[in-house]
């Protein structure tokens, strides 16, 4: 689950970690309040430009979940200066790569480029940043395609289908309650007029971030941004509502009975993240008590309930400490064949017991900072994973400079620290467990897909 912590080897991070933290990095913000953070990194002739913009599924109000992903289909659909597929094409002759994506707290859009032609994708981005043609057929063939990828990716896979079903209970208040992709019936009652709407609104200069990382001189590209997106007219943004979490009051269980061949458990409990809680060690203490837990064949859970009690095939934890709102600390486990599922949420349990009970050994946190830190520098090697970390902290609420913090703060995370969290946040009141019941295979009806497509 967490994928956080690789390990590479500390003798690499102790020769890589002072070099990268001689880049200098940029920003400016435009007089249409655009703004534009850029990173040198001269080790190859390459640039990735990013597009941010602060609108995702937790702006999303009821009714409209999965707006802001149909959305991000229809924005390569066409511009009257550029018709639809033309994006695509005009990046992919320049020799270049471009995506998208959409989660809770952002939208991003990128490309990959030879840094003499970064104008190529800033002219293509500021033309649909403001230019879109949202056309009525288009927008009724995407999202079919969108409700096909929600049955492929959520309703046909039993554990996605559980942990959708999981964030409808452990939320309540939040709009972390609602999957990104949308609630089926949201979609199938969206309409033009909507898209249209929202696209006006969240789709403008002074609600985005144009991150650029790579083999560039920081002053032309401000002389490019100024050029293409200064003049785009603004939006009126007003900030979303605070939806804060209400406080939970006891244990939450729910049943999931779907059609799959392995039962399956996930269990959270409600935490704080960088940006909501009083004291960030508190979050960077999470970060690394999900890494003592799961981060590789040593871990706690991999060790423990895999490997010697044998009663879970997989077993992991995770926790984002970057997200715009309160977030979760996530448990999950697959039982072993002829494994009693009571057995297996005992043994979760009984793990979270010891974090609360004893302090973690010196030889664990050792691993895991050895981790956080090669990992750090194993993904600071690419320019679009800088590029990322940096879009992300500014589009939730942060400063990019907190990126550049992590690994000092991750190593200086103490056990007392760590049992200091699983002691005030790791208790029963404070959490949700879902169960997957596994149905008979059989019992899946089958039914006619959709036209597929998209741009993913």
């Amino acid at each position: 689950m967490r994928g956080k912590f690789l390990l590479t080897g500390l003798l690499l991070a102790a020769t890589v970690l002072p070099a990268m933290a001689q880049v200098k990095v940029h920003e400016w913000k435009l007089d249409n309040g655009l703004k534009l953070i850029v990173k040198e990194d001269h080790r190859a002739p390459v640039v990735v430009s990013q597009v941010w913009y602060k609108i995702g599924a937790s702006y999303e109000p009821n009714g409209l979940t999965g707006i802001s992903h149909v959305l991000e289909h229809l924005m390569f659909k066409g511009t009257e200066k550029y018709p639809a597929g033309e994006f695509s094409r005009i990046i992919s002759s320049n020799g270049g790569r471009e995506n998208a994506f959409t989660g809770r707290d952002y939208t991003a859009y990128f490309q990959r480029l030879e840094k003499s032609r970064l104008h190529v994708s800033f002219e293509l981005e500021a033309d649909r940043m403001r230019g879109l043609l949202l056309d009525d057929k288009e927008f009724q063939k995407e999202v079919r395609v969108v409700m096909e990828e929600r049955r492929l990716r959520t309703e046909d896979k039993p554990e996605s289908l559980t942990y959708e079903q999981f964030n409808a209970t452990a939320f309540v208040t939040s709009p972390y309650r609602n999957p990104v992709i949308g609630w089926m019936n949201d979609l199938e009652n969206l309409n033009i007029d909507d898209l249209k709407s929202w696209y006006q609104k969240w789709y403008a200069p002074n609600n985005a971030t144009v991150v650029v990382v790579g083999d560039v001189d920081p002053k032309a590209v401000l002389k490019l941004a100024r050029k293409y997106f200064e003049p785009l007219k603004t939006s009126t943004i007003r900030p979303p509502r605070p939806q804060l979490e209400t406080t939970q009051r006891g244990l939450r269980e729910i049943r999931v009975e779907t059609p799959a061949r392995v039962p399956y458990i996930l269990m959270g409990y409600h935490v704080p993240v960088l940006k909501t809680a009083k004291d960030t060690n508190e979050a960077y203490a999470l970060e690394v008590l999900a890494g003592i837990l799961d981060g590789g064949d040593s871990a706690r859970l991999a060790r423990q309930l895999v490997r010697d009690k044998q009663i879970a095939t997989a077993a992991g934890a995770g926790y984002s400490l970057n997200n715009r709102m309160n977030g979760l600390l996530l448990l999950e486990a697959n039982p072993a064949q002829g494994a009693n599922m009571d057995a297996v949420q005992a043994a979760l349990l009984e793990q979270v017991k010891q974090l609360r009970e004893q302090p973690v050994t010196q030889a664990e946190l050792d691993r895991v900072k050895a981790q956080v830190v090669a990992n750090d520098v194993y993904e600071k090697d690419s320019v679009f994973y800088q590029a990322m970390q940096i879009g992300m902290l500014e589009t939730v609420g942060m400063d990019w400079r907190v990126g550049e913090e992590y690994v000092k703060r991750i190593r200086a995370i103490t056990a007392e620290q760590i049992q200091a969290v699983a002691k005030k946040y790791l208790t029963e009141e404070n959490l949700t467990i879902a169960r997957l019941v596994p149905l008979p295979m059989d019992q899946k009806k089958s039914r006619p897909h959709a036209v597929s497509g998209g741009h993913h």
